[in-house]
């Protein structure tokens, strides 16, 4: 990961002539590596006026932990419970927060299982392929999904982004096995039908709530 830059200062265009005034292109966004004066506060560079929601709960967040570079794991794990992932550009504006390089940011975040740079889907299936799991058919559960939901080795977020099937090498709850999580809530003796009528419900669920709106 290459070290935040600073945004440039955008050049002012001069009109060719008076009747025709030449257009220029707003400058792309950049993180700051310099905690400005003023603003929010946390020194995450939005100045006060983040680009995006996103970021402002980023410094939320940042402040709630006193921008404590060794309150690193758990103010990434607040991000990513906000936004179910970590983008590249929200570790980066953490970094210069916290005055850590973005190599070590970047580095906690890609050695912990937990922690995922990719953008996951609102319902996250985290499917248990332990031993006691496997041995009860958990691939047979995983193969269903897979298939109910167009996912495979490759791709693990659905298309509409509403599910990302994951497997793992444990729950820690290996009596119910085969065992799997919708988000933080455990199912147990899970079997290929059972699974499916899992996800049905949700969807049903959703086209409701899209009604309702």
């Amino acid at each position: 990961m290459t070290r935040p830059a600073t945004p440039a200062t955008p050049a002012t265009a001069t009109p060719a002539t008076p009747a025709t005034p030449a257009t220029t292109e707003s400058p792309k966004t950049a993180v700051s590596t310099t905690a400005p004066t003023g603003g929010c506060g946390c020194g995450c560079g939005c100045g006060g006026q983040a680009a995006t929601t996103r970021f402002e709960k980023v410094c939320e967040i940042i402040d709630r932990h006193q921008r404590r570079g060794d309150r690193l794991i758990p103010i990434l794990q607040e991000i990513q419970a906000a936004y179910r992932y970590l983008p590249a550009s929200v570790l980066s504006y953490v970094a210069t927060a916290l005055g850590l390089s973005p190599a070590a940011v970047y580095g906690v975040a890609t050695f912990y299982a937990h922690f995922t740079l990719e953008q996951q889907g609102r319902y996250v299936i985290r499917l248990c392929d332990g031993t006691a799991c496997h041995v009860k058919g958990s691939m047979k559960i995983y193969e269903a999904l897979s298939k109910r939901l167009g996912l495979g080795r490759e791709k693990k977020t659905s298309d509409d982004m509403l599910f990302t099937l994951e497997t793992v090498s444990c729950l820690g709850a290996c009596g119910l096995a085969p065992v799997m999580l919708i988000n933080d809530e455990v199912h147990g003796q899970v079997t290929p039908q059972g699974a499916l009528e899992l996800i049905d419900g949700l969807l049903a669920a959703e086209r409701n709530q899209a009604k309702a709106e």
